[in-house]
């Protein structure tokens, strides 16, 4: 039997393209050992960990036991397309937790969504976000260590990109959507060679405002952008145990309480900028993990974070982007000066030593994952 073909939950499918990958040795190349430089930082510590080769554009990042996964997307298009260098493929890099470079996975397109899977002892990964996306597991350990799925469902007329896993059940975006009246969030079942599709909520959905003069009011969305997602820990101050999906274009955080249930309600907080990922730290002192594509560098960050912090990576069109605090009774984001170096994208969060607390956080960015089952659990 295949690595992971046996599972039975929620996922996505392969439409076009297929997702193949080939483990790289993990012996390093010699330049592998020059680490980039870490920022200079005064309240934080901050380490820096290397491309190894020619790998550029880290993305996401995610940590499945003692090790941290990071992809690369080396320049590939949304669609798939070849990037000027005439790669085709994404790599994904393991690093130990203190940042030793491990083995090497290329896998086909550009990968959009990372993600632990413990409970099988792997990672989910979805590719092009744009269109021809498609979806893979990874057990690192395999002989044979990726199987693909093919699509059933996929109705928005786009991607899919993030992805989290709650309460068993995978959760991924729907990301460029033809449309603002499709699917906004798919759950994903997995079966044989099939991953089966369903809607969750809809870009066009009924939502309660959460701030500005209109809070408390409903209005209808229109989402354009379905982006990063994760889940808010218990230790947040607002929106604890939701599912948060960024649409980042549209400048809205939507954080949906009893996800894929008849009694599911949404509200949306709207921010000042758009914004790539958002990770929760779900205990006071979690470690920071950082992908910066600017640098060509992975970075992990000690500092006084608090229990149910929020930070967000803004990304202003046009301009580099900031690590910001993000105030979830307001929506206002207010940047670490003390990180005002590092330019960054993914975003995740990790407990001392690795552990998973408060599972089920992702993301463009953190994905600590829960595990995924194929049982009938609400979301």
């Amino acid at each position: 039997m295949p690595a992971m073909s046996h599972f039975k939950r929620t996922s996505m499918a392969v439409v076009g393209a297929c997702l193949t990958a080939a483990a790289v040795s993990a012996a390093l190349p010699a330049s592998a050992a020059d680490k980039p430089e870490a920022p200079k930082t005064a309240g934080y510590t901050v380490k820096a960990f290397p491309a190894l080769g020619s790998e550029t554009g880290p993305d996401d990042v995610t940590h499945l036991g003692n090790s941290v996964y990071v992809s690369f997307q080396n320049g590939v298009g949304p669609l798939g397309e070849a990037a000027k260098t005439g790669a085709t493929e994404s790599t994904i890099q393991q690093y130990s937790l203190d940042g030793r470079p491990g083995k090497a996975w290329q896998v086909t397109g550009k990968v959009d969504g990372l993600t632990a899977d413990p409970a099988h002892h792997g990672l989910l990964l979805t590719a092009n976000e744009d269109g021809n996306s498609s979806f893979a597991t990874l057990s690192p350990e395999a002989a044979q260590p990726l199987t693909t799925y093919t699509y059933s469902g996929l109705t928005h007329g786009g991607g899919t990109d993030a992805i989290t896993v709650r309460h068993g059940k995978i959760v991924v975006s729907a990301s460029a959507p033809t449309d603002s009246s499709g699917p906004a969030a798919y759950s994903v079942a997995l079966e044989g060679t099939t991953a089966t599709l369903t809607p969750l909520f809809l870009d066009n959905a009924a939502a309660t405002i959460a701030n500005g003069p209109n809070a408390g009011t409903t209005t209808t969305l229109a989402l354009t952008d379905p982006d990063s997602n994760t889940t808010v820990p218990r230790s947040a101050a607002r929106f604890k145990n939701t599912f948060m999906l960024d649409a980042q274009g549209d400048q809205q955080l939507i954080f949906a309480a009893d996800l894929g249930k008849a009694k599911q309600n949404l509200q949306v907080l709207n921010v000042a900028q758009p914004l790539d990922d958002t990770a929760f730290a779900a205990h006071a002192n979690e470690t920071l993990w950082i992908t910066d594509p600017a640098a060509n560098a992975v970075y992990s960050v000690n500092g006084p974070f608090k229990a149910g912090q929020a930070v967000s990576t803004v990304a202003p069109d046009g301009a580099a982007t900031t690590l910001d605090t993000l105030e979830l009774a307001t929506g206002a984001l207010t940047p670490i000066p003390e990180l005002a170096a590092i330019h960054p994208k993914g975003l995740m969060f990790m407990a001392s030593g690795g552990k998973d607390h408060d599972g089920g956080i992702h993301s463009h960015t953190s994905r600590q994952g829960e595990k995924a089952t194929g049982s009938s659990t609400p979301l």
